[in-house]
């Protein structure tokens, strides 16, 4: 008989450093195991696809799409306290930020210049993107990488999943994974910025009666490296497993989750990074002081609750319910509110003066419930594997505002000033079905979903209360075809196309009745190449990406004043994903990716806020670029292993190297409104010990930014006319210079 490799579980990358290196450097990475024939056989894909909760929304080793997998040891080997961007930030045409500077507190990501809100997130095969602004705020639920047994990102459209429209990438994350056996243990890091983190595992193992029960304890504190910009997070993951037979497992999952950060969302102006890059001016008095209470203040309580069965070899489903109960809000000073914005009139001071505004404290809260369920049946039959899934979820919000305190009074106690409520219902079905003929792979996949969203008010046009109903489309199909020569050369090829649909977002809505948002449409296609020998693999992924209405800012303001988000005609991103590793001998792995693209809006019209006149003044762009969308990001890595004993205590050297070239602040393209290319380094050394008291011992150092590099990776733009003189403010987020983070573990 024939014997193919078939490849599962993590991508190569810079994240990922280790001797695996050597046999990947592409879309997928190096746990390899040989199958006697060509034909995909059911045992295997039980291998493959191990969780059916993960397995229905995550595409399969041998589906034509551009991905990368994590493993837990991978993860946990650069777990140090960062938040999950920061572990993410080497995979291919990814691009992190972080508020604070150093990856603790608010931080983001984006995959081929696609932004948060784009970008599909689920637990567990559910999802976690918040309905109303489509984003997902790690900040909420700390220390999330200590309880992940691994992670897939897939660039692009993708397989179909639940929750929000896939626009860049999805983000799948599988938490539920228990001890095989009872353990415990301890992890804690201290470094620059008085950053701490502590975090405890404990579990029982499998029980006789068939219950597990894992637990985790997490809290992480840091200052930041922008001026109050700390963070302090706290959170618990309990998973109560039970395993009545080797056919069904039921799992519950709680996951509580509390932060209180400084914010940072301002950035710092440019021209003050020169001279104070650690500046905030958020909570700036009147006195010159800063208010000591600038917080954003947030907990969360997830919940779920999984039924996994097999009923034969060649059937299998799940049923998952989930729960989120979010509540919060942000604090913050405010220099010269008029009275009027808050709904009353002008207060007169003891001397008789008419005063129109006062310095203020408030509160702005959140108050939501989300909560629905997902479900799936996969049938498995040599080499035809079809999954029929989908999901429903309701979200409801309430907005509402507080003035907590006046200087110059007029305010009743806790004077509340708007009070908006919202409702989402999100509904999906899906049937994915890959078949496989010798060599050859089909993959087809057709989704529905379902939208229906009722906005009551905005908090600056109370009057305005949109309804919108959608019913979404998403087929999506390719090939992969595979060869294996008898020198031991694997190749694939693969191609795939995808239509994806997805709704506005919150902000987007608040336009007027006449003028409401249209939904945005994603046509993306991709073809790639791999190749693998025992020392090196490669691989090249091409894509084309064509929006339909892709909603960006434009400068245009609504008949409140503020700016809105605006449908532009045709747009498109079209790239190249270069991947490579290499692995000369047993201590020395390099391995680097590179992503070339340009990335492009056809026509729009940009508005310019002009004081001399009573409006606006447009100018028309052709062929212009997308905004935080860097041409050229790349990254290079090297892993040494200098000494190996033979009892398996390991020193590890890696390092690191990121290249992101020039972005835009806006869509005009301006040299006056840019981020320039920047590049980074980081290092990390890591020693593990095994010993007989203990299974492992692993103490990490990491440094980051090694060469001290000031730069920048996110911010803002605004621009007017007045007095005839055109006055543009770029706003950027500054990341620390040298820094660094010790952490010891132990594992009983």
């Amino acid at each position: 008989m024939n014997k193919t490799i078939f490849t599962i579980a993590t991508v190569a990358t810079l994240a990922t450093q280790g001797d695996a290196w050597a046999q990947t450097g592409s879309r997928q990475d190096t746990t390899q195991f040989e199958v006697d024939t060509l034909t995909t056989s059911s045992e295997f894909l039980k291998i493959a696809l191990p969780s059916a909760s993960i397995s229905s929304v995550r595409a399969s080793p041998l589906s034509p799409f551009a991905k990368t997998e994590l493993s837990k040891e991978q993860l946990q080997k650069n777990n140090l306290g960062q938040d999950l961007p920061v572990l993410l930030q080497y995979l291919p045409s990814a691009v992190m930020s972080s508020d604070a500077g150093n990856g603790i507190g608010y931080t983001g990501i984006r995959i081929r210049g696609t932004d948060p809100t784009r970008i599909n997130v689920t637990f567990n095969g559910m999802p976690v993107n918040d309905p109303e602004s489509q984003g997902v705020f790690f900040v909420n639920t700390p220390d999330i990488v200590s309880s992940t047994s691994s992670i897939q990102v897939q660039r692009g459209a993708g397989a179909s999943t639940n929750g929000a429209g896939a626009f860049g990438g999805t983000i799948s994350i599988h938490n539920l994974e228990q001890m095989d056996t009872a353990g415990f243990s301890y992890s804690g890091s201290v470094g620059s910025f008085n950053t701490s983190k502590h975090t405890l595992v404990a579990g029982t193992g499998l029980l006789k009666n068939g219950f597990q029960l894992d637990v985790r304890l997490s809290k992480i504190h840091s200052d930041g490296f922008v001026a109050r910009s700390g963070s302090d997070l706290q959170s618990m993951q309990m998973v109560l497993g039970y395993h009545p037979s080797d056919r069904t497992s039921i799992h519950f999952l709680f996951m509580p989750g509390k932060e209180r950060t400084g914010q940072a969302w301002n950035g710092v102006p440019q021209d003050t990074l020169s001279t104070n890059r650690r500046y905030n001016e958020l909570g700036l008095k009147t006195d010159g002081t800063y208010y000591d209470q600038q917080t954003d203040n947030y907990y969360q309580n997830y919940f779920q609750g999984i039924i996994e069965h097999r009923w034969n070899e060649h059937w299998n489903a799940h049923v998952g319910l989930f729960a989120t109960r979010g509540k919060g809000y942000y604090e913050e000073y405010k220099l010269d509110q008029a009275y009027e914005r808050y709904g009353l009139n002008p207060t007169i001071s003891p001397k008789g003066d008419t005063q129109l505004s006062t310095d203020l404290i408030r509160r702005l809260y959140l108050d939501n419930y989300y909560y629905g369920g997902v479900f799936s049946f996969n049938y498995i039959n040599k080499g035809l594997l079809a999954t029929l899934g989908g999901g429903w979820n309701q979200f409801q919000n309430l907005h509402y505002g507080n003035v907590m305190w006046a200087m110059k009074g007029g305010f009743a106690d806790q004077y509340k000033w708007y009070q908006l409520d919202a409702q989402k219902t999100d509904m999906n079905t899906f049937l994915k079905v890959q078949q496989q003929w010798g060599k050859w792979i089909a993959y087809a996949d057709i989704q529905h979903r379902y939208v229906n969203y009722f906005m009551n008010g905005f908090e600056e046009n109370r009057n305005l209360k949109p309804a919108v109903v959608y019913h979404f489309y998403n087929p999506k199909g390719g090939v992969t075809y595979q060869l294996q020569s008898e020198y031991g050369k694997k190749q694939t090829l693969y191609a795939s196309v995808a239509v994806a649909n997805r709704e506005p977002n919150r902000t987007a809505f608040e336009t007027d009745a006449q003028n409401l948002p249209k939904h945005e449409r994603l046509i993306d296609m991709e073809v790639g190449y791999e190749v693998r020998r025992k020392k090196w693999s490669g691989s090249v992924n091409g894509y084309w990406m064509q929006y339909k209405n892709q909603l960006i800012l434009t400068g245009q303001i609504n008949n409140v004043g503020a700016y809105v988000q605006t449908n532009v005609d045709a747009s498109y991103r079209a790239g190249i994903e270069l991947q490579g590793a290499y692995k000369p001998f047993n201590w020395l792995s390099v391995n680097g990716n590179m992503t070339l693209s340009s990335n492009k809006i056809q026509n729009f019209t940009y508005f310019l806020d002009n004081y001399d006149s009573t409006g606006q003044r447009a100018t028309f762009y052709k062929q212009t670029d997308i905004a935080f969308s860097p041409n050229v990001i790349a990254s290079l890595g090297f892993t040494l292993v200098p000494y190996t004993s033979f009892k398996g205590n390991r020193l590890t050297i890696d390092l690191m190297g990121k290249y992101i070239g020039r972005q835009y602040l806006d869509n005009t393209a301006s040299e006056q409104k840019q981020i320039k290319a920047t590049q980074y380094c980081n290092a990390l050394v890591s020693y593990t010990i095994r010993s007989t008291q203990l299974r492992q011992i692993v103490a990490s150092l990491s440094v980051q930014n090694i060469f001290n590099t000031a730069y920048e990776l996110n911010g803002y733009t605004y621009s007017y006319i007045a007095d005839n003189k055109l006055s543009t403010y770029n706003y950027l987020y500054p990341q620390a210079g040298t820094n660094v983070l010790g952490s010891i573990t132990f594992k009983w």
